[in-house]
């Protein structure tokens, strides 16, 4: 009896054992949900993933003018004598004036309405927008305190970088595509006030990849960073990317040339950039003794004159 008694006993004992983890069966899984102290169970653990943004926006966040001064590209620019009339030894005295005044005029303008990203763009071909626009950016930059971003958008022919005296890759065309970092496309010297985006190499795809969001988001993140962003497009009525990027831009400066550009051509794109806050029309090659050539196309609301181009705004 004495054995049976103790066999009971250690049943009852072994009963009684608190089982713990270590105790656990070699061919059990481990319990996959943590517990609380008094046994209940707790929520499943789980790793918040913050979800990707689109491209541009994922990348664009953190810009800052101080970010792009410190990480661009520093770059020693020989720009073109003949064509910028700011570089050193350029004495077209009369020219730089008139690009002056139509800084001046800008600036009026900028007092009554949201005016930062500005398309400089012509109706055909060798009218001077790229001499207008390179100008222009200059003109501004030699302001104190003033930051501008000159964008040359001609991607199927990109000249600008010839007028500014850089490279042109990378460029725009390559951070479009994605083949190139924003850091890697900004030029810029670092004794002045301009910043410049090249062309980069030529596209076949120019309006795809101008209407794929990168576009859209550079020109919103440039105009919280610069003064001005000045955009050279292609010329408006061959191919419609000039139209594309004036949907991203706060006005338009329309480039013509006196007695070279049709009458035609400059009343069509002048009607088409009306619903685009088209700001102005630049008369370039002005011939001093002719200027009241520009009512050829027209006084009104829109222009202004530039020449040597020379070059005149007729608002």
């Amino acid at each position: 009896m004495s054995r049976i008694h103790e066999a009971l006993r250690k049943a009852e004992l072994e009963s009684r054992a608190v089982f713990t983890p270590d105790m656990q069966p070699a061919n059990q899984e481990p319990a996959s949900q943590p517990k609380q102290e008094n046994g209940a169970q707790l929520p499943p653990i789980t790793k918040e993933i913050e979800p990707l943004l689109p491209e541009p926006l994922q990348t664009e966040r953190s810009w800052s003018l101080e970010d792009i001064k410190r990480r661009c590209v520093q770059v020693k620019w020989r720009p073109n004598p003949l064509i910028d009339v700011f570089a050193d030894g350029n004495q077209n005295l009369g020219v730089a004036e008139q690009f002056r005044t139509l800084r001046s005029r800008l600036y009026h303008l900028r007092a009554e309405k949201k005016l930062r990203v500005i398309l400089v763009t012509s109706p055909i071909a060798n009218d001077g927008k790229t001499f207008v626009a390179s100008n222009l950016a200059h003109v501004i930059a030699r302001q104190p305190d003033q930051n501008v971003l000159l964008i040359d958008a001609d991607l199927r022919s990109s000249n600008m970088h010839t007028v500014v005296g850089a490279a042109v890759a990378p460029g725009l065309s390559d951070y479009l595509n994605g083949t190139a970092d924003k850091m890697a496309v900004i030029q810029h010297q670092q004794d002045g006030g301009l910043y410049f985006i090249a062309g980069g190499k030529s596209a076949n795809n120019a309006s795809e990849l101008l209407s794929n969001g990168r576009m859209k988001a550079l020109t919103e993140r440039a105009a919280a960073c610069f003064d001005w962003v000045i955009i050279d497009s292609p010329p408006c009525l061959p191919v419609a990317d000039a139209s594309v990027i004036a949907g991203f831009c706060d006005g338009v400066l329309l480039v013509v040339r006196a007695s070279a550009t049709p009458s035609s051509a400059a009343d069509k794109v002048t009607q088409e950039l009306q619903k685009r806050n088209l700001l102005g029309v630049v008369l370039n090659g002005v011939d001093e003794k002719t200027l009241s050539y520009g009512s050829y196309y027209g006084q009104g609301p829109y222009g202004h004159s530039a020449k040597s181009d020379s070059s005149k705004l007729i608002t």
